[in-house]
């Protein structure tokens, strides 16, 4: 695979930029995974993703991230979408997993196949290739489990599993608790089928991972390698990637690119340089050269500027990106509404606060009033009075202001602004 746009990964070995960035956690073995990350022949490695949702969401940026970084070093993705996986569920720690129908797990693996295409090459000597645990595990008997995977695994090494151990005293059922084998077959089907040598995941994965290991050796297969990356927090030790409205998720129809682009914008600046690290592709002289400028103009948030830009590139495509940059600029009076498609203004003001009108609009003060803006229709007039209320940018000069349907942006919305930085919307409903 190559990438004009991008960068090499470091100025260092990739296994050195990767220790520099904080991507690895745990490994089988740092010498060995230099060794096969750093030699001259290209290894096949894969990751997983397990259907639990229609959409995965910035949770799994670290892994898609990383398979994107490892094959532009040269190496092989294997992209596995747990179809049998996904109908069993990994144990949680706090409760037993709801196990969705076969049929919806079929449809959640044909959508994440489709999100996880942009990040990788399909092409070329190292082009990458989508899997399906089911393909393998759906074939077994009963009888083939438990006889070619299960006399495998002693029991006392699985109840030793963190997770399995705190489920232990409230219950934990045989399927899940039986996880952890079916995980650990996929590294050895992998590797018989594809010739795979190398998995990695998130940190909170590594018994599962270290368990696929010993399999394939046990199996007489091999040799075989492994390595986690950091589970991804907020500063305050909070889950990442969640917001008040919930998860933020790939799938443009559940999070849009305007507030996909927004998350990133609104990283902490405690947070970014580190964020930066594990998700961009720019060089490691280019994100210290970055973090320097950043010190020297917080008010600036050039980091977060360039964090949003490329990830919301990367996901969504240049346009969707342009896009949503004219709308965090129109909205705050920098740019021009006209400009922005309607997909791209709704979402935006979806964020900001959406409020639906049918009929006749009352008058601005009315309208700054319906919005939130203002508690109310007195208090919408003296903000008038002041010269601070605008309706789609422009400054309303007389506390008796109407808009007329001309005023509609798209013939349906308002963008209202109380002062430089207090903005709703009004959709006006047929």
């Amino acid at each position: 695979m190559t990438d004009s746009s991008l960068p090499p990964p470091g100025r260092d070995s990739l296994t050195d930029d990767l220790l520099w960035r904080g991507l690895i956690q745990d490994s089988t073995g740092l010498d060995e995974l230099r060794e096969l990350l750093d030699g001259a022949d290209a290894a096949t490695f894969y990751v997983g993703f397990d259907p639990t949702a229609p959409s995965l969401h910035v949770g799994h940026l670290m892994q898609v991230t990383m398979a994107r970084r490892l094959q532009l070093a040269g190496h092989r993705p294997l992209l596995l979408v747990g179809g049998a996986t996904g109908q069993i569920g990994d144990p949680k720690e706090s409760a037993e997993r709801t196990l969705n129908p076969p049929e919806v797990i079929a449809g959640w693996v044909a959508r994440i196949r489709e999100q996880l295409a942009p990040f990788v090459s399909y092409t070329g000597d190292n082009a990458a290739r989508l899997v399906n645990n089911l393909d393998w595990t759906g074939e077994m008997s009963v009888v083939e489990f438990l006889r070619d995977v299960g006399k495998h695994f002693p029991v006392n090494k699985m109840l030793a599993r963190e997770v399995v151990r705190a489920r232990l005293e409230t219950g934990i059922s045989f399927t899940e608790f039986s996880y952890q084998l079916l995980q650990a077959n996929d590294f050895f089907e992998l590797h018989r089928r594809h010739g795979c040598q190398l998995q990695f995941g998130g940190s909170d994965q590594w018994g599962n991972i270290t368990a696929g290991v010993d399999y394939v050796r046990r199996r007489g297969a091999g040799p075989v390698e492994a390595f986690t990356t950091p589970l991804v927090t907020k500063s305050d030790g909070t889950k990442f990637g969640k917001t008040e409205g919930g998860a933020v998720w790939l799938d443009p129809m559940l999070t849009s690119p305007y507030a996909f682009y927004q998350f990133w914008l609104n990283v902490e600046d405690r947070e970014v340089d580190r964020y930066l690290r594990y998700f961009s592709f720019r060089s490691r002289d280019e994100l210290e050269e970055l973090a320097k400028a950043t010190a020297e103009r917080p008010a600036a948030r050039l980091a977060q500027r360039a964090l949003a830009e490329e990830l919301t590139t990367l996901v969504h495509g240049p346009e969707e990106t342009r896009q949503a940059i004219a709308a965090s600029q129109a909205l705050f009076g920098r740019g021009s509404l006209d400009e922005l498609a309607p997909g791209t203004l709704r979402a935006a003001l979806t964020e900001a606060g959406l409020v639906q009108l049918a009929g006749e609009l009352p008058d601005v003060a009315g309208l700054l009033r319906d919005s939130g803006l203002v508690p109310s229709h007195k208090e919408g007039r003296r903000v008038i009075a002041e010269g601070g209320a605008y309706v789609n940018n422009n400054r309303v000069a007389e506390v008796d202001a109407t808009v007329s349907p001309a005023d509609l942006l798209h013939g349906r919305y308002l963008v209202l602004r109380r002062g430089k930085r207090s903005f709703a919307g009004v959709e006006l409903r047929e």
